[in-house]
């Protein structure tokens, strides 16, 4: 990624000069981000995913938040505009988080199995001139799965660095009956919610401000 990204107004005839951090190392969130046609640059914030929230939405806005103030202290962030996100998978309200290892992947899936969950996405955008959050929730089916289809994806580890424990862009798909909302939500990104942040911020995504 370039350190310092160049993007062109559509209006003006001289490049803005625009930092653009995600605050992430996942590899998914990046992806995404770069679909949208934005130069930006990857920093990893190091917190300890903790909140005082108890709704998952709210967790999930918090959690975000804490990772652009995290990034916002590292060493050349201090003008940048930062974009961190945290998503989460919610049974019941009860949060599932990324699994231990294999027979909690199970526990989990045996849990979602034939039921409907919900996936809280929070977004932050962290500029000098302060914090706009936003929350996306997206509902996603599963099928009912037979201990052999539990036992099986469990094993592959797809879905061991996952929230909720599985990838819905990955095998995971396989595991799915129905989803009700955004899509890139439940990979990590909600594509939708960053793209009206980012114009908001005055930052064009694909020539548009």
């Amino acid at each position: 990624m370039p350190t310092d990204p160049v993007l062109v107004d559509p209006v003006l005839a001289d490049p803005v000069l625009v930092d653009l951090i995600l605050a992430s190392g996942s590899p998914r969130r990046r992806e995404l981000l770069g679909g949208l046609g934005v130069a930006f640059r990857v920093l990893a914030p190091g917190i300890d995913e903790v909140s005082a929230h108890t709704h998952p939405a709210d967790m999930a806005r918090d959690l975000a938040e804490q990772k652009a103030r995290a990034v916002r202290a590292l060493p050349g962030a201090a003008q940048a505009l930062i974009l961190a996100s945290d998503t989460l998978v919610a049974l019941d309200g009860l949060v599932l988080g990324k699994p231990a290892d294999a027979a909690q992947n199970a526990e989990f899936l045996r849990r979602l199995s034939g039921r409907t969950h919900t996936v809280y996405s929070g977004v932050a955008l962290l500029g000098p001139q302060g914090m706009n959050t936003a929350v996306e929730a997206t509902a996603v089916t599963f099928r009912t799965l037979s201990e052999t289809e539990v036992q099986h994806y469990a094993n592959t580890g797809e879905g061991q660095d996952k929230a909720g424990g599985y990838g819905i862009q990955g095998l995971g798909m396989a595991l799915i009956a129905r989803i009700e909302g955004d899509y890139s939500s439940v990979v990590g990104l909600p594509l939708g919610m960053v793209i009206r942040l980012l114009r908001g911020a005055g930052l064009p995504v694909w020539g548009q401000a």
